[in-house]
């Protein structure tokens, strides 16, 4: 019998509370090496908590956070660092830096010249690196997200944690993001990536754990964890999985107007 490759995140039990009100009610969650895991749920469902309780930013009420197989809790800010990469939502950068700066940014345990060097490469991994020397206030929406993927990028941890990393891109900037994600993962890396478009969910990932409530609703394939139940009930639509040039397609619409 094949062994069980261990969970570089785990979410075991995770009861949590924000501003006295619960946003993690029991949710279990693992990521493995080799997997892009898309977290998926409306706007609410938990999907940010769970993240940030996953790398010791949320503190949980009740459950278990582990990253590596260790208590998150009991490891200290660089051991965090080293198991997980982190690119919020929060895209802002507060100044016009260059961009091979920006990205080196991601490994403040190297030496200068080697963090730039490894941050250089990073920017040529998302198709920007021609823009290194550019200040980034001088930089598009687009770009400035590119930026903040590499400088995720330059940290090489086994796990790299994306918080709607494509909200408000291009559609060809989303494709490249996910590309990168996705082949992170088929490198031996592990892939929790936050997302709300479904097709894109399903034709990039290996699992998709829906969240709704605080709770994890369903996790599995993507078109059987996107079950028309599940629809129903998370998504308030009404959907049906095609098949399309590119992998599945989901065609929805909305249940109940309101």
């Amino acid at each position: 019998m094949a062994a069980v490759t261990a969970a570089l995140l785990e979410l075991e039990d995770a009861h949590a509370r924000l501003a006295g009100a619960p946003v993690l009610d029991g949710a279990d969650l693992s990521v493995r090496p080799g997997e892009v895991v898309a977290l998926c749920g409306p706007n609410g469902a938990g999907k940010s908590s769970a993240i940030r309780a996953g790398l010791g930013l949320l503190p949980l009420s009740r459950g278990a956070a582990r990253l590596g197989g260790d208590e998150v809790r009991r490891l200290s800010e660089r051991a965090r660092g080293a198991r997980a990469a982190y690119l919020p939502q929060e895209r802002s950068i507060a100044w016009n830096l260059p961009a091979v700066e920006v990205a080196a940014l991601g490994a403040p345990f190297l030496a200068g010249a080697a963090a730039l060097d490894r941050a250089r490469a990073a920017l040529d991994e998302v198709g920007i690196g021609h823009l290194a020397d550019r200040g980034v206030g001088e930089m598009s929406g687009g770009e400035r997200a590119r930026v903040l993927l590499a400088r995720a990028l330059v940290v090489d941890a086994p796990l790299l944690i994306a918080d709607e990393p494509i909200a408000g891109l291009d559609p060809d900037a989303q494709l490249l993001v996910l590309e990168r994600l996705r082949a992170r993962a088929d490198a031996g890396g592990g892939v929790l990536v936050s997302l709300h478009d479904l097709t894109l969910a399903a034709r990039y990932a290996d699992r998709l754990v829906v969240m709704s409530r605080g709770r994890v609703a369903a996790d599995g394939p993507p078109t059987e964890a996107l079950s028309p139940a599940v629809l129903r009930s998370a998504f308030n639509l009404d959907g049906v999985w095609l098949e399309a040039l590119d992998g599945p397609l989901l065609a929805a619409r909305r249940l109940h107007q309101g």
